[in-house]
């Protein structure tokens, strides 16, 4: 199953590359406060490095979209229920269309219908990828070779469903940037820990 190990090492960069992205770009912008300022900022409408910005959640959603393709298979468990996969996949495909389509507005703003469309999508992808992993966990808990991984799914749903609440109430804070780097932590570690395990188990 070398297709299966190239895939889930797919989802093992996708998450890398994420969290790359706002470490470096936020990095070569002077007045970019990774506390203050949400990830979104840096691929914003007029954002010094936008186009840079762009390219890395491209890369990374692709990755996913790649990963997620063969996350069926790749879990071996005899072929059960498509819905979490099939989540994973939506979400990482609206991943590229906001990259492409939908930024917020200049100075990170949401002034136009595409920065409203833009949270939209976002937080859309938030909720698919929380159903995805109650969806996985309900798939695998079962199967005696993930079973520990279904209870990681549940955990990781609760987590982030904690974390989004947080997220919504200091949207508009001095804080709202770490809160939100600690909000979208669970799903990078998801994504890292999945292809992981579709690496080592095929």
């Amino acid at each position: 199953m070398v297709l299966i190990k190239i895939l889930g090492l797919c989802g093992m960069l996708s998450s890398i590359i994420y969290t790359l992205m706002w470490v470096i770009i936020g990095s070569m912008q002077s007045d970019y406060n990774h506390i203050r300022d949400d990830i979104s900022s840096l691929f914003a409408v007029e954002a010094p490095h936008r186009r840079i910005a762009q390219s890395f959640i491209i890369t990374s959603s692709i990755l996913c979209f790649i990963f997620f393709i063969g996350l069926h298979e790749g879990l071996q468990d005899g072929g059960r229920s498509l819905v979490g996969p099939i989540l994973f996949l939506v979400s990482s495909f609206s991943g590229i269309i906001v990259a492409l389509f939908f930024p917020l507005d200049a100075g990170g703003e949401i002034k136009t219908i595409r920065g409203k469309m833009h949270l939209i999508l976002v937080a859309s992808n938030g909720v698919l990828q929380i159903i995805g992993m109650l969806a996985l966990w309900i798939r695998l808990e079962s199967v005696p070779e993930w079973h520990l991984f279904a209870i990681y799914s549940l955990i990781s749903a609760i987590i982030s469903i904690i974390l989004v609440i947080i997220s919504s109430i200091s949207a508009q804070g001095k804080y709202r940037g770490i809160v939100e780097r600690i909000g979208v932590t669970p799903y990078e570690l998801y994504y890292f820990i999945l292809g992981l395990l579709l690496f080592l188990n095929n």
